[in-house]
């Protein structure tokens, strides 16, 4: 019995040291396929899922309760060739939330740029120094992108080895490749791939990286502690934004902290004071007018 034990233990130390950091689901659609072989997004969902929680990120120890959330879904919306589609792709990462079973999107993007070529059972590779191809060097920017994120929320500026990592990643995409698919350029638009991390690097960003921090680490992880005094500073939080949204407006990031946190910002200050729902209401409208009149009924006054 005392062997068994022992096996078990030592298994879940195994396991324990060679956790990485993401726990990624993967769901392909293939709506308007005509002529690939279904069965070939069958094996690239598994393909993307695996070289997702497989490759080493970081150099930091994850326990496995400690890996990082996360939600693919990738949308074929053209077959170029026989081996060659471009792509939506969607993505959610989740936080737990301290001392509550409560856990909170904190990066959910859509990109609609994603052109590939993939073969049936082909390995996904990725090396941090020659360029391997596009797919996994646009599933690798996004994981660092995500730990990014996470990191930002736990720590001031956490996530900057991560983000300097996804640049580096746009940075190494060759010229040849870079002008014949999209989401790696400057001169495209300013909602690719290039400018959501050069916003997460600009300074003219960086208070809405310190909310980010405060937001998380020290709103939402001490409502179980004083709802009221976390929700201040939350409040503070969002309101710096509209110092963001004024030095660097129509940015990015700040499209997607509002498609990720609408919802929750809607629901947490439905319970708020007058004073605390006016002043979010004024800021979120400014940041994300689309949804300007949701804020206004959602909140209330």
């Amino acid at each position: 019995m005392k062997k068994y034990v022992l096996l078990i233990l030592c298994f879940s130390f195994f396991i324990t040291l060679h956790a990485q950091e993401l726990e990624v689901s993967v769901t392909i659609n293939t709506p308007k396929l005509q002529t690939a072989d279904p069965k070939v997004f069958e094996t690239l969902e598994t393909a993307i899922q695996e070289f997702m929680n497989n490759q080493k990120w970081t150099d930091g120890t994850y326990e496995p309760l400690e890996r990082i959330k996360v939600n693919i879904v990738m949308t074929i919306t053209k077959e170029l060739s026989a081996n060659t589609f471009e792509a939506d792709l969607s993505l959610q990462s989740i936080r737990p939330v301290f001392n509550s079973t409560y856990e909170t999107p904190l990066f959910k993007h859509q990109d609609k740029d994603v052109t590939f070529s993939y073969q049936q059972f082909q390995p996904l590779e990725y090396s941090q120094t020659t360029f391997t191809n596009n797919l996994t060097f646009v599933l690798a920017y996004y994981a660092y992108m995500v730990i990014g994120m996470d990191y930002d929320s736990f720590s001031p500026f956490g996530g900057d080895p991560y983000y300097q990592q996804a640049q580096d990643i746009v940075n190494r995409v060759p010229p040849t490749i870079a002008s014949n698919v999209p989401g790696w350029r400057s001169v495209e638009n300013n909602r690719n791939r290039y400018w959501l991390v050069e916003n997460m690097l600009s300074p003219r960003i960086r208070p809405f990286r310190q909310a980010i921090y405060d937001y998380h680490r020290q709103g939402l992880d001490m409502m179980y502690q004083d709802a009221y005094a976390a929700r201040a500073v939350m409040t503070l939080a969002i309101e710096s934004l509209a110092e963001v949204n004024q030095s660097y407006p129509n940015s990015v990031i700040m499209q997607v902290f509002a498609n990720t946190k609408s919802d929750e910002i809607i629901e947490i200050y439905k319970a708020g004071a007058t004073q605390e729902k006016n002043s979010v209401i004024k800021v979120m409208e400014r940041v994300d007018p689309s949804r300007a009149s949701n804020y206004r009924q959602g909140i209330g006054k």
